[in-house]
């Protein structure tokens, strides 16, 4: 029977390295997978009505809606691979991944924005099922990624706080008038 300790409880500062802090700290206390669930609706109903404004940069420099939605989707894959690896106890050390790299390379300007919403809803709804499915020893489990030590239970809290992270940048530099 599955324990609701590894989902409920927060991951310690010892379960990741220090940058993804600034993730954990934005997740809710309570159930990691209910956080989880509810997100992507959120996130749906922020992005859906602003479909025409996929290529809107709030900076020159900066990325397109579309591209940082593009980014939170590729994250959530490379943490969600990683959370798989290290909760089916492999211990071989992950690489890291070149953020502007994933962003510069994928397609995302030539996708729709409502395309791509339905990508992240895809993943989200794999994310979730894949976390669903662990036991207790596995949400507990350490691994090396990016040569860091990191638990599979912070990786799922790091997926989460990043989707946040990245939808108070929606909030607060692309659709600031919005209400969410």
């Amino acid at each position: 029977m599955k324990s609701n300790i590894a989902v409920s409880a927060r991951p310690q500062p010892n379960e990741y390295a220090p940058y993804y802090g600034q993730y954990v700290y934005l997740v809710p206390d309570g159930d990691i997978l209910v956080t989880l669930e509810r997100q992507s609706p959120e996130t749906v109903s922020l992005l859906a009505p602003h479909q025409a404004e996929g290529d809107f940069r709030y900076a020159p420099a900066k990325w397109s809606v579309k591209e940082s939605l593009g980014h939170v989707i590729d994250a959530e894959r490379v943490f969600s691979y990683r959370a798989l690896r290290i909760a089916r106890n492999d211990k071989t050390p992950l690489a890291g991944f070149e953020q502007d790299d994933y962003v510069k390379y994928g397609p995302f300007g030539q996708c729709s924005l409502a395309a791509l919403v339905e990508e992240f809803t895809s993943v989200r709804k794999a994310t979730v099922l894949m976390f669903r499915a662990l036991d207790e020893a596995a949400w507990a489990r350490r691994g090396v990624a990016s040569d860091n030590e990191v638990t599979v239970r912070a990786l799922a809290y790091i997926i989460a706080g990043h989707e946040l992270h990245h939808r108070r940048i929606f909030q607060q530099k692309y659709f600031p008038t919005s209400v969410s």
